[in-house]
């Protein structure tokens, strides 16, 4: 099998891995989270959160959604539409899970996780909310990749 099929499905299952990841946490875990008071929830955060970022599946989709692609387009012809899409997917998987990630979801828990859970700061549903808009962002942006990639590779196969 060729570098660019290999690289392709490498593309499919870290984005299908990280949408699958986004997808819990953003149609299961956010309606829970709605439901919690803000101590309830900055407790839950103050659990979940120190343990998420430095899951060790984070750090291999992530290094994955940016060798995979990377691999696929210097392996890909150009002028194919394969190229195109595995464009567009690694150009999604930049925005989402790097750049929203690192320069906007990782400060938002830092103020979340400086919290006391029984005494909120003015403002605390802002950046709840946030929160909640960053997760919907890289969801979006994932699965919008993971289909562009899985698209790359059905048009390459044939």
């Amino acid at each position: 099998m060729p570098v660019e099929e290999w690289a392709l499905i490498a593309c499919v299952v870290f984005a299908g891995v990280w949408s699958g990841l986004l997808g819990m946490l953003t149609l299961v875990m956010h309606p829970m989270l709605r439901k919690m008071d803000g101590a309830g929830f900055t407790r839950f955060l103050a659990a979940f959160l120190p343990t998420a970022r430095k899951a060790w599946v984070n750090w291999v989709c992530v290094l994955g959604l940016v060798i995979a692609p990377a691999v696929a387009l210097w392996s890909l012809d150009t002028d194919s539409t394969s190229f195109t899409l595995t464009v567009f997917g690694f150009a999604l998987t930049v925005i989402g899970p790097l750049v929203v990630s690192n320069r906007l979801a990782e400060p938002n828990y830092d103020k979340i996780l400086s919290w006391e859970p029984d005494a909120l700061p003015d403002g605390w549903e802002a950046i709840r909310d946030r929160y909640y808009a960053f997760n919907w962002i890289r969801f979006a942006c994932t699965v919008a990749a993971f289909g562009l990639f899985l698209a790359a590779l059905v048009e390459l196969l044939d």
